[in-house]
């Protein structure tokens, strides 16, 4: 019974010597108390007039810039997954996390080194003579050490370097959930860049039309000079504003071709031609507050950076505890290197070295507190990201509902104003007004239809800012085991089948 118990407790001590335990805290996620519900879906905050209205359904965001409908924009963000180099720099720091988690985990295992030497040495006779003989003496063999993670310093190490590459990789899906609301939102602003650019044409030509009657009014004699100069005026102040919106062309595109990590230039003509903004679809599901936690990279690094943090007050703590660690050698040595295989002097050695600081300047517990206080730090980081994401879900629903109802005003104002030009011009050409009126209403239509577009350009960057804060997309640049993939590698097809 003796022996039973001698040798539960003997395989109870090796186990520990092998195995041993983890000092410090273990990572316990913040318990969060978010609302259960968004609190701008409230009826009472949707205005009637909303087209699309945000609703708490479950979201399908895989490919959230598909529901635009806009076969260019979809081609564009999936471009951007291949050839960003955001992306790219992301995904090396990935390999750089995995490479620097390979350096911990190599601590467990034993370090083996082979060695070889070659000497030679006179042998002076005992008067101080000449040499009486020349010794020769090679040895060869190998050197092993291996230090028992009794206190987990080692371990805790590793669990901080595996919780760096969890958040490497939520750092790359926040890379790439940035990049998609910064490539359909700039692809918005073109587009209404475009549109303005049409609708100041439109007005130019309109009031092109009116100089031209105007001056025949003039020479008529129907009409004085002080109309025609209002009415070429008009015309030049409407020109004015073509530079600006080509120059917003320019650069949207200029900006478009480096999201996709291509030259400045490179998408000139395939986007130079104007086209329709992304259409808006007509119900926009967002979920529930708690689904941001799970869904949201940034909020997911900020945890792995805080399980990282955690992990890294129990390797400061193990300092404090004795290092053991086993070492070895074994080897042969002999005058002649022909005989060191073979006939050679054969030895070994083993033993154990004890490590345990005694005194340290307060280096160790100095730094027990420092890595508290960045955990501490990393609490508060990581709330606050939890925050934020709920303010920025929040504010996009309020801004997407209420710029509809401020379309739906635009969209009338226009309208009257297209038929106060109508019978502004009717009236003058009848005598019973002066083209001053004229001039206020073509006026009043060119910046009302300007501001309708304006309106309907917020309104899908809106909607690109509620699907960015919903934390969706990421999905697209990972391969199928959940491994972060390159920029290089193709993970999705644009609809050509090529990548320009």
């Amino acid at each position: 019974m003796s022996m039973k118990r001698s040798a539960v407790t003997t395989s109870t001590v090796v186990c520990f010597l092998l195995t041993g335990c983890m000092v410090g805290p273990d990572f316990e996620r913040p318990q969060l108390h978010e609302d259960p519900k968004w609190s701008s879906l409230d009826p009472a905050t949707l205005d009637a007039a909303t087209a699309a209205k945000p609703t708490d359904g479950v979201p399908d965001l895989t490919r959230w810039w598909a529901s635009f409908n806009d076969p260019v924009l979809t081609m564009l963000v999936e471009r951007a997954a291949l050839g960003n180099l955001d992306l790219t720099a992301a995904e090396a720091r990935i390999r750089a996390a995995r490479a620097r988690r390979s350096i911990m985990v190599g601590g467990l295992l034993p370090a083996v080194d082979a060695f070889g030497s070659a000497a030679h040495k006179p042998d002076f006779s005992s008067t101080g003579g000449p040499v009486v003989a020349d010794t020769n003496l090679f040895a060869a063999g190998f050197d092993a050490s291996w230090e028992i993670d009794i206190f987990g310093h080692v371990r805790r190490g590793i669990e901080a370097s595996e919780a760096d590459v969890d958040a490497a990789v939520f750092d790359m899906r926040d890379v790439w959930v940035s990049l998609a609301g910064e490539v359909a939102s700039t692809y918005t602003d073109l587009r209404a860049a475009q549109a303005q650019l049409a609708i100041v044409r439109s007005n130019l030509s309109a009031q092109q039309d009116a100089l031209d009657l105007t001056t025949r009014l003039y020479e008529a004699g129907i009409v004085g000079a002080l109309d025609v100069s209002n009415a070429r005026a008009q015309v030049e102040s409407t020109r004015s504003r073509l530079p600006i919106f080509e120059s917003v062309v320019r650069e949207a595109i200029c900006t478009l071709g480096v999201l996709l990590g291509q030259q400045p230039s490179a998408l000139l003509a395939e986007l130079s031609q104007p086209a329709a903004m992304p259409s808006v679809p007509k119900e926009v599901l967002v979920g529930m507050p708690s689904d941001l936690l799970k869904r949201r990279p940034d909020i997911r690094r900020a945890e792995a950076e805080l399980h990282a943090a955690t992990a890294r007050i129990g390797v400061a703590i193990a300092d404090q505890f004795p290092r053991l660690s086993l070492n070895g050698a074994l080897g042969t040595q002999s005058t002649s290197s022909s005989d060191l295989i073979g006939s050679a002097q054969q030895y070994w050695s083993g033993g154990v070295n004890v490590m345990w600081p005694v005194f340290e300047g307060g280096r160790i517990q100095a730094n027990i507190a420092l890595q508290k206080a960045l955990t501490d730090a990393a609490i508060a980081a990581y709330r606050k990201r939890v925050l934020v994401a709920l303010r920025d879900v929040e504010v996009a629903i309020v801004n997407f509902s209420q710029e509809q109802a401020r379309r739906a005003s635009l969209a009338r104002s226009v309208e009257a104003n297209v038929d106060a030009v109508g019978l502004s011009t009717q009236l003058y050409l009848a005598g019973r007004s002066d083209f001053l009126n004229v001039i206020a209403t073509q006026r009043a239509l060119l910046d009302g239809q300007q501001a309708l577009i304006q309106s309907e350009q917020a309104i899908a960057n809106d909607l690109v800012a509620l699907y960015k804060a919903l934390g969706g997309g990421w999905e697209q640049i990972l391969l199928n085991d959940g491994e972060a993939v390159s920029a290089s590698t193709p993970i999705v097809e644009p609809p050509s089948g090529k990548v320009s």
